[in-house]
């Protein structure tokens, strides 16, 4: 049985790149309107918002204690919450954790591969997480005889098909957040390695995560090479809110104290702040003389001071209202690649590409 073509039906049929573009036209225009609806909301700066502010006194921070030890660049380091103790990764393989008071070291595991760009303290102090070129996160627990071979006890929780760029811990031992180059978030059980949730929605690379602060926090944030910061849902793997403002990489994010805001650190040399409510960038941390990417950011305990760590070796301190520099810090001898807050908010520890890690107050 033969059909005879419809010549009308023949003339009608779209090719597929003619519909491409016309679909690219109208997410394009799409876009404009939102950004249209976004700017009609604002209406004001944070720093003209902030102007009857008091301005912040002159502050000294110095460097209390430097941890030696790791054979190449620092990489990664998290706090645990006894506010004491500290565990640090490294491109020489190496898991450190480390005593800040003592600046002894507690535990060391060697790692299979180099380049540990992730790890991460347990809520309960009794383990640590890290990797990085393996693809993997391994979960190390930590035990007090410290002639007990960690490595033996090693976990493999999470498998990309990319290296690992950041992990972190949820509220509890039992589940981690992972974020890597192969441009996936992904949540994991710790116990049986099983993948619980993915996050897909970046176009690049993913560098960094950081978890929403609040106890039933079921949201996080994370930053790429695609220069979007994304706002995720843990229960439904979707992205609620992304912005897109950097003009480079995305290095870093941390959320502000309450939870209603996050930070972000960028290869374009500045620092951004994003108010999820507004749902917009309302500051922007730069000065001319500034031109190296910032590497790493984190608030103070009160959310007024931001502290940023930069390829230029130093570190800026910005007052988060104004949004003025209040400090800068010199003393690590290469780029600083890492900085953390301590949870009782007294210190800061950053760790460099000088293969050390120095604690501030």
């Amino acid at each position: 049985m033969r059909f005879s073509m419809n010549p009308e039906m023949a003339t009608q049929e779209v090719q597929p790149s003619e519909t491409l573009s016309n679909l690219k036209a109208e997410s394009d225009s799409l876009k404009t309107k939102l950004e249209d609806e976004r700017a009609k909301l604002h209406d004001v700066e944070l720093h003209q918002v902030a102007e009857k502010v008091d301005g912040l006194g002159q502050f000294i921070m110095k460097t209390r204690r430097t941890l030696k030890g790791h054979g190449n660049k620092v990489l990664c380091m998290d706090w645990c919450k006894d506010k004491r103790r500290i565990v640090s990764s490294s491109q020489d393989g190496k898991v450190i954790v480390w005593d800040a008071f003592t600046t002894n070291k507690e535990h060391a595991v060697t790692m299979p591969c180099t380049w540990v760009m992730a790890c991460a303290y347990a809520p309960s102090g009794c383990a640590v997480a890290c990797g990085g070129l393996d693809n993997k996160c391994s979960v190390y627990p930590l035990s007090l005889d410290k002639n007990e071979n960690l490595a033996a006890k090693k976990k493999s929780v999470a498998m990309h098909t990319n290296y690992l760029s950041a992990c972190s811990f949820t509220n509890s031992d039992m589940q981690i957040l992972t974020s890597s180059g192969d441009g996936t978030c992904a949540l994991w059980d710790v116990e049986s390695g099983q993948l619980l949730q993915s996050f897909h929605g970046h176009a690049a690379d993913v560098l960094c995560l950081d978890l929403a602060p609040s106890e039933t926090g079921n949201t996080f944030v994370s930053g790429g090479c695609d220069k979007k910061a994304n706002v995720w849902d843990m229960r439904s793997g979707q992205c609620i809110q992304s912005f897109e403002t950097h003009e480079s990489d995305i290095n870093s994010v941390r959320y502000y104290p309450s939870g209603d805001a996050f930070a972000s650190g960028s290869d374009d040399a500045t620092c951004r702040l994003y108010d999820l409510r507004a749902d917009r960038e309302v500051a922007i941390y730069s000065k001319e003389s500034i031109i190296f990417g910032a590497s790493s950011v984190d608030f103070s305990l009160s959310g007024r001071l931001l502290f940023g760590g930069y390829n230029d070796y130093t570190i800026n301190v910005w007052d988060v209202l104004k949004g003025t520099r209040v400090s800068i810090l010199f003393g690590h001898e290469n780029r600083v690649s890492t900085l953390r807050v301590s949870p009782d908010g007294t210190a800061f520890c950053s760790g460099s590409w000088d293969h050390t890690l120095r604690i501030w107050a």
